[in-house]
């Protein structure tokens, strides 16, 4: 903008500058409004100078962010002046200010049509640009013939024409059936004859736009293209001022190949021969230097290159040329090199015949698969899968296996999913596959579908020799004092159906077969229980004559069950208790699976459903293809909070399509085939009137059959007998929850205070939905999935899920459905980031419609303090040196905290193991004292050790004094406040036993009030 001479607008921009807050400055933008707006009111006392500097202002207040809602007509006015200065500001102010729809912009055609039809080239310029940035239909109506006219007449200088030429792209562009091109073929053949290389840029814009709609009418302009290329390419009369870095207008050579992929494979031979002279100089010149610049622009040249060798299905010597050269560029520091390599080589497996070159550089792919960002190893998973075959599929499997242990968990699903698809499709044997998939459960057992242990079970039925084999590993896995819950499913059906191996095999008789599988029953949901019931049963029907102990022990199992709230479970239990009391009708009836009918898998089918096709898809195609789905998976499944949506060849497909889990059908004796549909009759369905969402989370469910909805809702916390009664007792940041029409089911303070304490279970239920967390932690990262399960028979719609952050968190959350189908869940992840320390609460602001109700509830969501803690011993040489070292405020404070829950030393210890703090025994003398310590991880503070110490009162439980101490000022605060929050509202534990009387005299306990009991110097 030419301000020179502008004193007023000068002063004003400097005011603007000077301001020392938003504020100021938004008092003096409301004050320069005004004055503009009484100005132009008065706009007969206006003079074209006056006039021209209040639009300059105008602009410049636009462009700092705040509305300017006059004033438009007397920029427009401004473009029928006659002077350049005032139709500059007027063409200027009106592209910026106004769309395409604006009505004040049908009053400027004419005046516009006449500047691009006049002989003034400046005004030209001026029109032109103007109504490139603007490009509405009636633009194209009026104007187009007039701009084609400009473009194809050689009497107008060339910068008029490169104009013209861009224009006319963005008017065909947004109204393609209003710009008349046909009949253009001639005059784009004539254009690209161009010497100007300005010109043949924007000619070679206009072309690449034309073509990919119809490609038929401009075959002429091919050979051209061509030519275009061996200019370039020779660097023959190129222009320095269109060089850069060496390399002749790298704008227009990617913009000539573009063109060129639009067009079928060529035939001519001469111009083939030609063209590939050209690839092959592009192949042989590039190379990685130091200068960025310089490798952005030859890089831009040869990645189009490559794209054109895979569209002309060029000979295997020069694919394997270029797989070559990207083995170059995947093997160099520069990140964003090695994505582009990774990246075109994947690109390169549509092509035939260069999958055998491309495993050559298998080591160092896989060692991309664990660079430290998150997009290169998402891309080289990419091309691990996609190059994957019989001969290489044990090594690969193997290294994403190995990779499965280290994966962040933003891409684990994904991992998972890929790794299972391979295992499959490229099993040696069988009993590798076993393997796999077991060890794939055992390591990602959250990330794992049940597709994938339907499937592994289907395996073992249907092949008689797998079966012991299966059988003995299912063993192994459970003797393993912690596991998933999917291996508890899988192990618990093969040893129900196959238990009876392990006798012949490894001497385990059917009551220590029952005593293994037993020991994970309180670890399980319900949607688990019904499978484990039915292996009992299965373990009872193959010791026949029964163990009167083992016997004896199931019937109790059974009879326990026969009350439980889930119907499911209820009726299992009640029929299979019968069952068991008639002999051999149970051995008939619970006898072995038969083979399940051979079929697709359905993962290896929704695989290659989204897989691109190969050597016929040309690399435009694949281009054009690409869309941006959605991040919330919808899962309609029997255990949805393990759904995992199918992969195709390239990514992770994100939305499949819902399937109704009104429609689905547990899954135990009856299993259910990977494609949904039902192979064998489940001998015992359930009720017609059972809640099919009763189980909605899945996994997220509860510890042990619940007996009544109040247990439910007390299971939440282990270990603990009851909820706190005190409402938002452990609220932080207080939140009004607006009335509804629609109750809530349960207290929703209950529910939160439960999850600050664990990581999965129920945020917020009323009678149409259901909203569950299940959460992960690893330092200052989480991840949290929201489960939205719709629990009727008619959709959730306008549904909006908008997450308000503290300043301390950065939260993003994948985008949320608007609709959610009946009887279906919907998983939305949400990344959260901790920035610093602090006790402020993320707000989840979640609505929806169900019918004639609105529905809008502020969900505090339990990414809370003490979630980014880990708990780590300390030994008395490291802990006194660090207390030692932390003297005094605000690295150490001490407070007496009242009117504490009364809790016992074994219980406050528990209390605080549930708030991911380590207490460490024998560091203080006075027993009635307790040290504890953890690490603390944030942004700001990194690994930040926190060391805590607890001096009860035995006299009076209700009180204590805490002392904190920490590296950070501000940590050491925020934790001290946080934990006498949560000791004032601690809920009660279950009394733990006594510990043993101690041999030696012990001194007598010291009151908060004596000094003596800050551990005579030690501390």
């Amino acid at each position: 903008m030419a301000l020179s001479g502008m004193r007023g607008l000068s002063v004003f921009i400097s005011d603007v500058r000077n301001c020392q807050n938003k504020e100021q400055e938004r008092l003096r933008v409301d004050k320069e409004l005004g004055n503009i707006r009484t100005r132009f009111k008065n706009e007969k006392g206006l003079t074209p100078y006056e006039k021209k500097k209040y639009v300059w202002k105008m602009l410049y207040i636009y462009m700092l962010g705040y509305d300017v809602d006059f004033g438009h007509m007397e920029a427009v006015s401004l473009i029928s002046a006659p002077k350049y200065p005032e139709k500059q500001v007027g063409y200027i102010v009106t592209s910026c200010l106004l769309n395409e729809n604006h009505d004040f912009l049908r009053l400027a055609i004419n005046t516009v049509r006449n500047d691009i039809i006049g002989r003034n080239e400046t005004f030209q310029c001026l029109a032109l640009t103007m109504v490139g940035n603007i490009g509405g239909r009636e633009f194209a109506e009026s104007l187009a013939p007039d701009v084609q006219k400009l473009l194809i007449s050689s009497s107008f200088r060339p910068l008029v024409r490169k104009k013209a030429a861009l224009c006319l792209l963005r008017l065909y562009r947004k109204n393609p059936d209003v710009v008349n091109v046909d009949g253009w073929s001639d005059r784009m053949t004539q254009l690209l004859d161009e010497r100007d290389l300005g010109v043949l840029t924007s000619s070679m814009s206009l072309l690449v736009a034309l073509v990919s709609n119809y490609h038929d009418a401009y075959w002429s302009c091919l050979p051209k293209c061509v030519k275009i290329l061996e200019r370039l390419s020779r660097n023959q009369d190129v222009p320095q001022e269109y060089t850069y870095y060496g390399i002749p207008s790298p704008w227009l050579q990617v913009k000539t190949m573009r063109a060129l992929q639009y067009f079928p494979t060529i035939e001519d031979p001469n111009t083939r021969r030609s063209l590939f002279e050209v690839l092959q100089r592009i192949l042989m010149g590039t190379d990685v230097v130091k200068n960025v610049n310089k490798n952005n622009a030859s890089h831009a040249v040869l990645f189009e290159a490559l794209a054109l060798v895979m569209h002309l299905d060029a000979e295997k010597e020069m694919m394997s040329q270029c797989v070559a050269l990207l083995g170059k560029f995947i093997a160099v520091r520069e990140p964003n090199i090695r994505y582009l390599g990774l990246e075109n080589m994947t690109r390169m497996l549509m092509v035939t015949d260069v999958q055998d070159i491309i495993k050559r550089h298998q080591a160092q792919i896989i060692t991309s698969l664990k660079d430290p960002d998150i997009s290169i190893r998402r891309r080289a998973l990419d091309l691990l899968y996609g190059m994957c075959d019989v001969s290489n599929a044990k090594d690969i499997v193997e290294e994403l296996l190995q990779y499965l242990s280290t994966a962040d968990f933003a891409m684990r699903e994904e991992l998972s999913l890929k790794a299972a698809i391979l295992a499959e499709k490229f099993a040696p044997d069988l009993s590798w596959y076993v393997d796999v998939i077991l060890q794939l459960i055992d390591k990602a057992g959250d990330f794992v579908s049940d597709d994938i242990w339907f499937r592994v079970v289907q395996f073992v039925t249907n092949n008689e020799d797998l079966q012991p084999y299966a059988a003995v590993k299912a063993r192994e896995y459970l003797d393993k004092p912690a596991i998933h819950e999917t291996m508890v499913k899988v192990s618990a059906y093969i040893l129900g159906e196959y238990g009876h191996f392990l006798a012949q095999r490894t001497g385990c008789s059917p009551k220590e077969l029952f005593s293994i599988i037993h020991e994970k029953l309180p670890t399980v949901s319900t949607s688990t229980i019904p499978i484990l019931l039915s292996t009992y049963a299965k373990i009872l029907m193959h010791s026949q004559p029964p163990d009167p102990d083992l016997q004896n022990q199931i019937w109790a199992i059974f009879s326990k069950y026969e009350s439980c709230i889930d119907i499911e479970i209820q009726q299992r239990a009640v029929e299979y208790f019968a069952l068991s009391r008639k002999g051999a009708a149970l051995m008939d009836i619970l006898a072995e699976m038969p083979k399940f009918p051979e079929r697709q898998s359905a993962l290896i089918k929704k695989a290659e459903d989204n897989e691109v096709d190969t050597a016929e898809q040309s690399a435009i195609k694949l281009r054009t293809q690409q869309q941006q789905n959605s991040n919330a998976l919808v899962v309609a499944d029997p255990q949805p909070a393990n759904g995992t949506p199918p992969v195709g060849q390239l990514g992770l497909v994100k939305v499949p399509s819902m399937t109704s889990t009104a429609d689905l059908k547990p899954v135990d004796q009856g299993l259910t085939q990977a494609n949904g549909t039902m192979t064998k009759v489940d001998p015992y369905p359930p009720d017609s009137s059972a809640d099919l969402l009763g189980d909605l989370l899945g996994p997220l469910a509860l510890e042990g059959p619940p007996s009544t909805a109040a247990q439910l809702e007390q299971n939440y916390v282990p270990g603990i007998d009851g909820v706190p009664s005190t409402a938002d007792a452990l609220a932080l940041a207080p939140v009004e929850e607006p009335a509804n029409s629609v109750q809530p089911i349960g207290n929703i303070a209950e529910r939160f205070h439960a999850l600050c304490l664990k990581d999965s279970g129920v945020l917020y239920e009323d009678p149409h939905i259901q909203i569950g967390i299940k959460a992960e932690w690893r330092a200052h990262h989480g991840r949290l999935v929201l489960f939205l399960g719709n629990k009727n028979t008619s959709p959730l719609v306008s549904v909006q899920a908008i997450i308000l952050p503290p300043s301390h968190l950065k939260m993003e959350l994948s985008l949320v459905p608007e609709t959610i189908p009946p009887r279906a869940q919907v998983q939305c992840p949400l990344e959260v980031v901790n920035l610093r320390p602090s006790r402020d609460v993320a707000v989840l602001d979640f609505s929806y419609k169900f019918g004639h109700a609105a529905v809008n509830v502020k969900l505090r969501l339990p990414a809370v303090l003490n979630k980014f803690l880990q708990p780590i011993p300390v030994s008395a040489e490291e802990f006194f040196p660090q207390w030692k070292s932390l003297s005094g405020p605000p690295l150490k404070l001490q407070e007496v905290v009242r009117g504490v829950k009364p809790l016992s030393l074994p219980e406050m210890a528990n209390f605080f193991t549930t708030l991911r703090l380590m207490v460490c025994p024998g560091l203080d003398p006075n027993q009635n004292n307790l040290v504890a310590s953890t690490t603390f991880y944030s942004e700001a503070t990194r690994a930040m050790l926190c060391l805590i110490r607890i001096e009860t009162d035995p006299a009076d439980r209700t009180q204590l004094r805490m002392t904190i101490a920490t590296g950070d000022p501000t940590l050491t605060f925020e934790l001290k406040e946080f934990l006498k929050e949560h000791l004032i509202s601690v809920p009660t534990a279950p009394r733990a036993p006594a510990p043993p009387p101690v041999s030696q005299p012990t001194p007598p306990p010291a009151t908060l009030n004596d000094p003596g009991a800050i551990l005579a110097g030690l501390l």
